[in-house]
């Protein structure tokens, strides 16, 4: 693709909340990052101790159902990733940088692209092609599901394919070669450089794996993100899927989901959506106090990842007899 991103400014849609309020919900809070990102580490950490040394002791049965708990809990390291991306959850920006590439490693994320994607996706949400990030209507199949849901292995293979291709300074994807321009050169040497690391980090974990018999490394750091994503996956594509394109209201083309503390808490708050399109400078630990600032003026969130599939689901079997038609949220007049 020959295009540039654009350059046109959408003037969104954003409830009202007072200069006072943004401003103490703009703060960022190194002890509040911490206490998150810890926690979640220390769940994964834990969730994944407890499979390796299942290994050998429990049935094998046990085994898989451990490892595929933690895979579905490891998933949850791209909400974090994005939250570091956004460069809102410390205060302290080297701490945002430090995590960032440890989410990003983990999670065989590319955080050099991912970001410049997802300035697009906020400048310009479901505004096509200026945001190629999500493009409606989503497409999703029970097929793609389950491979998602389970073992990945599609998945695997176009991941490897598509960072050895950046290893050898090889764009190949539409999108990112709009992004990062032939004359972007700092930001392609990221960008390959990243991918590198992602090769080579990855390869040398499988391969002291093979060489040590300890297998289960590679089973929880190198593959944890390609099983078990199921259920994240049905929070993630919740967020647009099945709503409505072209319109200045994030009210309109973004969902919020109510959720239990603990749901939330593997989130990263990103279920409260369309306020963190609103005002995505507020960090996701202060999320559910603008939601309590400005629910008055928003659709009614659906009630858990059930709710939100109960209303996504009658607009994608329309979808299919009638291609063109798009779920609009009914928003306080």
């Amino acid at each position: 693709m020959s295009e540039k991103p654009a350059t046109r400014k959408i003037k969104f849609y954003r409830s009202p909340v007072s200069a006072a309020d943004l401003a103490r919900l703009n703060q960022r809070s190194d002890v509040k990052g911490m206490a998150q990102t810890l926690a979640f580490l220390a769940v994964l950490i834990g969730t994944g101790a407890l499979a390796w040394y299942a290994v050998g002791r429990a049935h094998w049965l046990v085994v898989i159902a451990l490892i595929y708990f933690y895979g579905s809990l490891q998933k949850f390291t791209v909400n974090g990733h994005h939250e570091f991306c956004h460069k809102t959850v410390f205060k302290t920006q080297a701490l945002n940088e430090f995590f960032v590439h440890i989410f990003s490693f983990i999670g065989w994320h590319n955080h050099i692209s991912f970001w410049a994607s997802h300035q697009a996706h906020h400048r310009y949400t479901l505004h096509p092609p200026d945001d190629s990030e999500v493009v409606l209507p989503v497409k999703f199949t029970l097929k793609s599901y389950l491979g998602f849901a389970f073992l990945n292995v599609r998945g695997f293979f176009l991941r490897i394919k598509h960072d050895l291709f950046l290893s050898f300074g090889i764009i190949k994807d539409d999108w990112e070669q709009v992004l990062f321009p032939p004359e972007n050169v700092k930001g392609r040497r990221a960008l390959f450089n990243w991918a590198r690391t992602l090769i080579i980090g990855h390869g040398l974990i499988v391969l002291f794996s093979a060489l040590t018999g300890w297998w289960m490394l590679a089973v929880l750091v190198t593959f944890a993100t390609f099983y078990g994503g199921g259920f994240q996956y049905l929070l993630n594509v919740a967020q647009h899927i099945g709503l409505t394109d072209n319109t200045p209201d994030y009210r309109i083309n973004t969902r919020t989901i109510a959720l239990n503390p603990i749901l939330a808490f593997l989130y990263w708050q990103m279920n409260y959506h369309i306020e963190h399109h609103m005002y995505a400078a507020v960090p996701f630990y202060n999320l559910p106090e603008l939601h309590r600032l400005v629910k008055h003026d928003m659709p009614e969130p659906c009630q858990g990842i059930i709710g939100a599939w109960k209303q996504i689901i009658p607009i994608l079997l329309r979808q299919r007899v009638e291609p063109d038609y798009q779920f609009v949220p009914e928003v306080p007049s």
